[in-house]
């Protein structure tokens, strides 16, 4: 029964935790948008690293590039 002396304040503290981290998102508007994060995980964005214009193997039309082996 003394472990309940441990587990009652440590429950309390985890839920009052919880409930201050929900606050805070509610209070910095981190669910204001949700239609455009959804929208805006579909799409493209562009290469920054120069490597747009390079076709891949598979997209030049060799598809067995990956199995070749090295003479």
């Amino acid at each position: 029964m003394n472990i309940l002396v441990v587990l009652i304040p440590v429950s309390i503290l985890l839920g009052g935790l919880g409930l201050a981290a929900c606050i805070w998102t509610l209070r910095h508007g981190q669910y204001e948008d949700l239609e455009g994060d959804a929208a805006r995980i579909l799409m493209d964005e562009d290469d920054s690293d120069g490597d747009a214009g390079r076709q891949s193997d598979f997209e030049a039309g060799d598809e067995h590039a990956g199995s070749r082996r090295m003479s």
